[in-house]
C-alpha cells in the first residue's frame, strides 16, 4: 500500500509540474519550440515597460503625423502591429533619407531602439549611426531600404 501511495504522489507530482511548465511558457507568450519572433519581443518589451532594446519587426500604417523639427527633425508615423499593438516610428530626417510616399495602409518593416510609453511605444534609431558606436537601424517602405 506504501508503494502505490509513493507512486501516486508521484505522478501527482509530475502532473502539476508539468501543468505549471505550460502555464509559464504560456504567459511568457514564448513558442513552446524554436526561437521568439520579433514581435514576442516587442509585446514582452510592452507588458515589461522596457526601453531601450533593439528590435526588429512589421506593420501598417495607420496614421502619419506631422514632422517634429525640435531639435533634430524626425518623420513620425504610427504602426499598427498583426498584435494589433501601436508603435510610433520617430525616423531621424536629419541622418537619413525620408520614407517617400508613405500612406495610410502601407506595409513598413523596421529595426531600431524601442522605448515603452503608455500608447505602445517609440521605435528610434531607425538610421545608420554618424559615430559608429550604434547598431544601425533601418526602414524597408515598398521594397526599399532607408537608413
Amino acid at each position: 500500500m506504501k508503494k502505490l501511495t509513493s507512486a501516486i504522489a508521484l505522478i501527482a507530482a509530475l502532473y502539476v509540474g508539468w501543468g505549471l511548465l505550460n502555464e509559464f511558457r504560456d504567459s511568457a507568450h514564448v513558442p513552446a519550440s524554436g526561437p521568439a519572433s520579433a514581435e514576442d519581443a516587442l509585446v514582452r518589451a510592452f507588458r515589461a515597460q522596457q526601453s531601450g532594446v533593439q528590435v526588429t519587426g512589421e506593420g501598417v500604417v495607420t496614421r502619419i503625423l506631422p514632422d517634429d523639427n525640435d531639435g533634430g527633425r524626425h518623420q513620425r508615423f504610427i504602426l499598427r502591429l498583426p498584435s494589433g499593438q501601436t508603435l510610433l516610428i520617430a525616423h531621424n530626417i536629419d541622418l537619413a533619407p525620408r520614407v517617400a510616399s508613405l500612406a495610410s495602409g502601407d506595409s513598413v518593416q523596421f529595426s531600431g531602439v524601442y522605448e515603452w510609453n503608455p500608447q505602445g511605444g517609440v521605435v528610434h534609431w531607425t538610421h545608420l549611426d554618424p559615430d559608429g558606436s550604434h547598431q544601425a537601424g533601418w526602414l524597408r517602405h515598398n521594397g526599399k531600404m532607408v537608413q
